[in-house]
């Protein structure tokens, strides 16, 4: 396997056409989600609970045993029977390492089942509060945790989920966003400039530098850590794949260079006790802040036809939104010719 970030044609940002059949999400009605948790000898006693998930459909309840769970319908078409069990299987090495995950439930030998043509899965509820990003405790901590994760997913690489690849989060979003004619009229030549400048220097800054790459859990930002009694508690590996480390650790940080470089010091201070972190991968943070914008705006112009999008994302359409990204592209392009994030001499 390659040590660089790959362009790779995995999953990649489709055509709407290949994926209008997601959109049966709109059968997926109570009484139906009921009957398939049912299927498996679990019987829900309250209502169901609607998460902040719009991928997929993710909801909570109790069940007469007075157990808390959360079940998640996988959005078809997205991955694959073998990535998801790849996930799954992921999540549940984690746990007998004694990370706190959430892990998938083994109900008749099986974690991932099929109901009327959708893929769910039954987890058991971590609860917990919000992290606190600016908390120095709750971050050490959490970074001995990702240390932790790191040390084992440095092991062996995934053989089926897709790897962090500019091909995917860059070049077919862009194209995407190019032909779904969403960018507003009156903005979109300079959007379209702007991005194609900022996809230029993020790939030739990564083009630049070779890094180990190990499993991630790859979308590690606050909202998938929660804070429990015990400490934190890994929540969503829907975006598990295979890149550099420094990917888990960049959305942690926040607020202005000097708020950034105290959080990245105390988070890899608890890291390191468990796993070597190379400081050259800091180069990365920008370009791949880079690809992920450019990946969110065309993940909205994809899933449009999903009617929980133009529910919960009504500006999306709105020359003002379109105005602010592309003042945000700027912002990203100068960012890109900045020196990196260093703790050398902090």
């Amino acid at each position: 396997m390659s040590n660089r970030i790959e362009d790779n044609d995995a999953e990649g940002v489709k055509t709407p056409s290949e994926d209008d059949a997601s959109f049966h999400y709109q059968a997926l009605t109570p009484d139906l989600i009921l009957d398939a948790i049912e299927s498996l000898g679990v019987y829900p006693e309250t209502g169901l609970l609607a998460l902040n998930s719009y991928e997929n459909r993710v909801y909570q309840f109790r069940c007469d045993r007075g157990n808390r769970y959360v079940v998640k319908f996988y959005r078809p078409h997205r991955w694959s029977e073998a990535q998801i069990q790849e996930e799954h299987d992921y999540a549940l090495a984690l746990a007998a390492e004694d990370i706190p995950i959430a892990v998938p439930s083994i109900i008749n030998g099986k974690t991932l089942h099929h109901y009327q043509g959708y893929k769910f899965t039954l987890f058991p509820s971590i609860g917990g509060r919000a992290f606190e990003v600016d908390n120095l405790d709750q971050l050490e901590s959490v970074g001995r945790f990702v240390g932790r994760i790191h040390q084992y997913a440095s092991k062996q690489p995934f053989q089926y989920r897709e790897p962090l690849s500019t091909q995917i989060l860059g070049d077919d979003a862009l194209a995407f966003l190019h032909q779904s004619g969403q960018v507003a009229d009156g903005i979109s030549n300079q959007f379209f400039t702007v991005a194609e400048q900022v996809l230029d220097k993020a790939k030739s800054i990564i083009s630049e530098h070779t890094f180990p790459t190990i499993r991630l859990h790859g979308d590690l930002h606050a909202s998938n850590i929660l804070w429990t009694p015990n400490g934190p508690g890994f929540v969503d590996l829907d975006d598990a794949r295979q890149g550099p480390a420094v990917q888990d650790i960049w959305m942690m940080l926040t607020g202005d260079r000097q708020q950034r470089l105290l959080q990245l010091d105390v988070l890899l201070e608890g890291y390191q006790e468990f796993y070597d972190f190379d400081q050259r991968e800091l180069k990365l943070v920008e370009p791949l802040r880079a690809l992920r914008m450019l990946h969110y705006n065309a993940w909205l112009s994809k899933r449009w036809q999903d009617p929980a999008f133009p529910m919960n994302f009504p500006w999306f359409g709105d020359i003002k939104y379109w105005e602010q990204q592309t003042l945000a592209f700027k912002e990203q392009l100068a960012a890109l010719d900045e020196a990196p994030l260093s703790l050398m001499g902090y």
